[in-house]
């Protein structure tokens, strides 16, 4: 094992060999490095404060990524490269293009915020060589929060910028030698740190996370902390070992197989949500929604599952899709039905020493009509109230299969086995979907709490149920607000 975690601050190396396993990223650079540009706003991955930009080396380019240094721990940056607002400027003090932008356009006001507002532009010019869209540069700061400027002279910056040739910058310059450098610093070793007798564990290969996880069966497994990171800011826990599943390249697999999509454990929301949208439009909708750029970088759909969350996104969809859920627990492995991992709240079919390694999506058969609907208080980057998620496969005008699968509704995410058992062999219409909506409390009691009433929640997923049909017995009714974007379903 390797007792370091291993990174570059922008070009210089750091060696960390007693970090405490949870250290986030925000507190090494405030309280480690003294660099405080980055800021402590909400402290869970909301405002966008603190937001730098990751670079990993990925098919042996340089692929940069806005992330939360507030719920990212500082041991997930083994390998990689950090770049923070005090990494943007030249060495003789020139602002980058993205800063001048901000100044040119009046984009600053209290200036809290920009140092996030700067960093997530700054990568966005890393993913496209021109201005993009009001809709793209709204996806790009959707995690990020002002109270000043109203965003309309930082949407100007946003396309200012590129006047000003954002990749004309010593970053860019330095991308061979910074390649060079983090070639140098990758390697099969587990990484293995500890301080005050808590862990940090980084395996490199697929086989040595299980041994860990057989070794360590009580450890809190991470992939990008979106919600363990708020364990730890929010609730004040410090779990003895950590197991971070980021550098298994086995588990950022994702490919198409003969059974279906097959997604590691440790994919992101950003690299699955093309690929699923290509067979179910709705889910790359609902992942576009479900939570801000940094978030989709780092989040994945294997964490969402394991996480076993009523109100996670992911598992609905996948439910209604029959993706099959893959654990493995040392050298053995088995495969289930996704709906059977979750058993009650809190409580999934996963023994001890267990872990996701993958979830295998298959394609949509033949008839298959595919919906998702997230239901929320705000429309981008909310936790959803209720997801209502429907594969429905029509032979002619009968009803050959039903899958219907709710989050928020119940203690798990759940099928609704009275309204399929309803569906199946009947004719897809409107009297049958309402007799459908009646039997749906014989599914589901969903409880009342503070994102919406019991009530609220029963009405809305029947409803959505009957939108379901009216999306596919007459496409040309408007059923989507404006702020959705337009998809195209099979």
């Amino acid at each position: 094992m390797r007792n370091a975690i291993r990174f570059l601050l922008r070009s210089e190396a750091r060696v960390l060999r007693s970090v405490d396993p949870t250290m986030t990223v925000l507190d090494y650079l405030r309280q480690v490095e003294g660099l405080v540009g980055t800021k402590e706003g909400c402290n869970e991955g909301d405002c966008g404060a603190c937001t730098v930009t990751r670079v990993r080396l990925v098919d042996g380019g340089l692929r940069y990524e806005a992330v939360n240094a507030c719920i990212q721990f500082v041991g997930t940056l083994d390998g990689c490269q950090l770049l923070t607002v005090e990494h943007l400027s030249s060495r003789d003090d020139r602002l980058h293009p993205v800063q001048q932008a901000m100044v040119d356009c009046h984009g600053s006001q209290c200036g809290f915020c920009t140092p996030g507002f700067v960093m997530s532009l700054f990568a966005l010019t890393r993913h496209t060589d021109h201005a993009p869209d009001d809709a793209a540069i709204d996806d790009a700061l959707a995690g990020n929060l002002c109270r000043c400027t109203g965003y309309a002279p930082i949407v100007r910056a946003a396309k200012r910028m590129y006047d000003l040739d954002p990749r004309a910058d010593e970053i860019t310059a330095r991308e061979a030698e910074t390649i060079s450098a983090l070639r140098a610093l990758a390697d099969d070793e587990t990484v293995s740190v500890e301080k005050d007798r808590r862990r940090f564990f980084a395996p490199a290969t697929v086989e040595a996370l299980a041994d860990l996880v057989l070794a360590h069966p009580d450890a809190t497994i991470v992939a990008g902390s979106t919600d363990v990171g708020l364990w730890v800011t929010k609730q004040m826990r410090r779990p003895a070992t950590v197991i971070y599943v980021g550098r298994v390249p086995a588990l950022a697999r994702l490919a198409e197989t003969a059974e279906g999509l097959e997604i590691g454990a440790a994919v992101t929301y950003t690299d699955a949500a093309a690929a699923l949208a290509r067979y179910y439009p709705d889910m790359g909708e609902v992942i576009r929604r479900l939570g801000s750029v940094p978030i989709r970088n780092a989040g994945t759909i294997g964490g969402n599952v394991a996480n076993a969350s009523p109100i996670g996104d992911s598992p609905p969809m996948l439910i209604a899709a029959g993706a099959t859920l893959h654990l493995r627990c040392g050298a053995k492995r088995r495969a289930m039905p996704i709906e059977d991992f979750f058993i009650d709240y809190g409580k999934q079919d996963r023994q001890s020493g267990e872990f996701v390694e993958k979830i295998v999506v298959p394609v949509p058969a033949q008839g298959t009509r595919f919906r998702a609907y997230k239901i929320s208080k705000r429309f981008d980057q909310d936790i959803s109230a209720v997801l209502g998620a429907f594969a429905v496969r029509l032979e002619g005008e009968t009803v050959a299969e039903a899958r219907i699968a709710y989050g928020g509704m119940a203690a798990t995410p759940k099928r609704a086995r009275a309204v399929e058992a309803r569906l199946t062999g009947a004719a897809w219409t409107e009297a049958t979907v309402r007799a459908a909506m009646v039997d749906l409390p014989q599914d589901f009691q969903p409880i009342t709490d503070w994102r919406a009433s019991a009530e609220y929640r029963l009405r809305t997923a029947q409803n959505l149920l009957l939108r379901l049909f009216i999306e596919t017995s007459d496409p040309n009714t408007e059923t989507r607000l404006v702020g959705d974007r337009e998809i195209a379903h099979a």
